[in-house]
């Protein structure tokens, strides 16, 4: 990849953090702060520590998140790293904004359950953007990331495992209603966040053995514009060699491609299955 191409990926890249980061502030600032509530959130933390250690909120905030995003750099590596601090620092620049903009702003349902709802949805999109572009908006998100990549725990588990204990400690500062609905936020939160990770990105792994394979391949490379890739395998039944066609596709090219099967080869052996998750590097 040459250097204006490395440019383009950047800029694309930075582009849909600062998008996605934009999106959590707006989950912030319009649904969580109004209702105090304290959803897998650092800030929620400080203001119970804040009972305890005579500090601010955002001065405890900053030591929580300078920990963190050095934990990051450590054990995550520089590019999460570095873009996290990015995030950091533009996240309460547009929370900033929205205060100036929005000074007196105290809900916009007039009901915590609802704006829990709204909060959940919409900063679970920003959050799973920001994790499939290896970043995060800060604060709990690098526990998370730590936790998936070390322990191997989802990241909607993580984030509830994380957010929980946050959640749990607000009974000390908030009263029961608000803790309530923090604790079911942030288990919602989870399970949310793993449908926006997992859910919109499942793809299905499938696997052909046909008379027709040449035409098969032709079909999956020039008309679907996909990858294919070809195995030997041998039928325990008489031992005849065979040529195996497996694509990984989404749920769209998935109909299209069965639906070529099915008209171009009705005997053909397809067996398919179900991937939640694929690693490569994607050409910009």
């Amino acid at each position: 990849m040459n250097m204006k191409s490395k440019l383009r990926c950047y800029i694309r890249d930075m582009a849909v953090i600062t998008f996605a980061t934009f999106i959590v502030a707006v989950a912030v600032f319009f649904f969580m702060m109004p209702n105090n509530l304290a959803i897998a959130s650092i800030a929620g933390l400080a203001v119970v520590l804040q009972k305890f250690i005579p500090l601010s909120v955002a001065t405890i905030s900053l030591i929580f998140n300078v920990g963190l995003l050095i934990i990051g750099f450590i054990f995550v590596g520089r590019e999460f790293g570095g873009k996290t601090v990015y995030t950091s620092v533009i996240l309460p620049i547009f929370v900033g904004i929205f205060e100036k903009l929005f000074p007196k702003y105290n809900g916009l349902t007039g009901d915590p359950f609802l704006d829990m709802i709204c909060y959940i949805f919409i900063v679970s999109i920003g959050l799973s953007l920001l994790f499939n572009h290896n970043a995060s908006s800060g604060g709990l998100d690098i526990i998370v990331k730590i936790l998936n990549k070390y322990l191997h725990i989802d990241k909607g588990k993580a984030m509830s495992i994380a957010g929980m204990l946050v959640s749990l400690s607000a009974i000390f500062a908030y009263d029961t209603k608000t803790v309530v609905l923090s604790v079911l936020g942030t288990y919602l939160n989870g399970i949310i966040l793993d449908y926006f990770l997992f859910g919109t990105n499942i793809k299905k792994k499938v696997c052909i053995l046909s008379r027709k394979n040449e035409e098969i391949k032709k079909y999956i490379l020039k008309n679907m514009h996909s990858g294919a890739t070809l195995y030997k395998v041998i039928g325990a039944y008489n031992n005849e060699e065979h040529e195996e066609v497996v694509a990984i596709v989404n749920k769209r090219e998935y109909g299209v491609l069965m639906q070529f099967i099915r008209r171009t080869d009705p005997d053909a052996f397809v067996t398919v299955s179900t991937i939640n998750e694929v690693m490569y590097k994607p050409k910009c």
